[in-house]
């Protein structure tokens, strides 16, 4: 029996890859900024909200299914963006792409991606967004930009929260790098935890596939600071398709940004990784809802463990959900048979909670 089968919440799944990961690769997708209270905090703001049990509805059929910048989707949730996913398990970037690809749902690649943006949309059949870090001077994010509309992406989500990257305890301790550099302490590491080792080093250093391009190198540490509504401005300048801005906990900024022209917000925290004191986004979406107007399109990522978070989320306003490290978790748990089963047990959790709940369709705000 595989591992798979013993994944039933996303909770298991973090226990079973926090058994095979190293510890370095482990706290790298686990941790977030300084102490951690803004995790906690997201965490416990989600468990705070309760949903309405309603009895004696007809409730034998529930449709899942939302409509996404014109695409129907199975479910209301996707996949959100996460750097250097290959470090999870090799081929993961491409997991989640076909993941996408079966369910119809986005599938969002970041811009420090292990994997091609050209290779990923192509396995995703069409079903990625390219996610977007202004950097430096700007000279490598419009090239990327160019890339995407070239590959065939139709949606560039720029993420805004991070002018300057937080600062994590646990991956700093671990002298976390990228690029992947191995050191004394981490050989140790990885010799301790053969299984990923092994196939790791079969698999090749999981690489930033994005930037192997003439006159480009990406540091991940450089200041993203430099970004202004010039920036987005030329941005929506340069891009067809729809843009979508990400890391939005403010209403005022909200609304700025729907006069500026975006196509959609994503209310988010970074999954509390960057900063530590900022509110728990479930607790903002309400007011940005209400800020923006019944009809604007408004997603959600940050803290959700179940399909049940997913309610909660889509009942305070959200029209579409996104997942990230539960899903790297159940990759290092048992590869694409560990992400199938945790995907499934999202979907089953959501159904669930709304037969409970007495809906036969989604609560969004409105479909896109």
């Amino acid at each position: 029996m595989g591992a798979a089968a013993h994944i039933h919440s996303a909770q298991d799944a973090r226990r079973l890859a926090k058994r095979r990961l190293p510890w370095m690769i482990f706290d790298y997708i686990d941790g977030a900024a300084g102490a951690e209270t803004g995790a906690a905090r997201n965490r416990a703001a989600l468990d705070a909200i309760t949903l309405r049990p309603r009895i004696l509805q007809d409730v034998s059929t529930r449709n899942l299914t939302t409509t996404l910048f014109g695409q129907t989707t199975d479910v209301p949730f996707g996949i959100a963006p996460m750097g250097m996913c290959n470090l999870s398990g090799p081929g993961a970037d491409l997991m989640l792409a076909r993941l996408a690809a079966k369910h119809k749902v986005p599938h969002g690649v970041s811009t420090v991606a292990s994997t091609p943006l050209e290779k990923i949309i192509d396995v995703a059949q069409g079903h990625a967004w390219f996610q977007l870090y202004f950097s430096g001077d700007g000279t490598g994010t419009f090239k990327l930009v160019e890339r995407a509309k070239a590959a065939g992406y139709q949606t560039l989500v720029l993420t805004a929260d991070v002018p300057e990257v937080g600062r994590r305890p646990r991956e700093l301790r671990h002298g976390f790098k990228m690029p992947f550099k191995i050191g004394p302490r981490q050989f140790i590491d990885f010799a301790l935890h053969p299984r990923w080792s092994l196939t790791s080093l079969a698999a090749g250093k999981p690489q930033m596939a994005n930037f192997e391009m003439d006159g480009y190198d990406f540091d991940r540490t450089e200041s993203r600071a430099k970004a202004t509504w010039d920036t987005l401005a030329r941005l929506r300048d340069m891009w067809p398709g729809n843009l979508v801005v990400k890391g939005v906990l403010d209403a005022e900024d909200a609304v700025s940004l729907q006069k500026a022209g975006v196509d959609a917000i994503q209310v988010s925290s970074h999954g509390a990784r960057q900063l530590e004191s900022a509110p728990a986004p479930i607790t903002v979406l309400p007011e940005i809802r209400q800020a923006v107007g019944p009809d604007f399109p408004l997603f959600f990522d940050s803290g959700l463990r179940s399909g049940e978070d997913v309610l909660k989320a889509l009942t305070a306003g959200a029209t579409f959900a996104f997942f990230g490290r539960s899903l790297q978790f159940a990759i290092a748990a048992d590869g694409q048979a560990g992400l199938n089963q945790l995907w499934s047990v999202f979907t089953d959790e959501l159904s669930i909670a709304m037969a409970q709940t007495g809906l036969t369709h989604l609560p969004c705000a409105k479909q896109t």
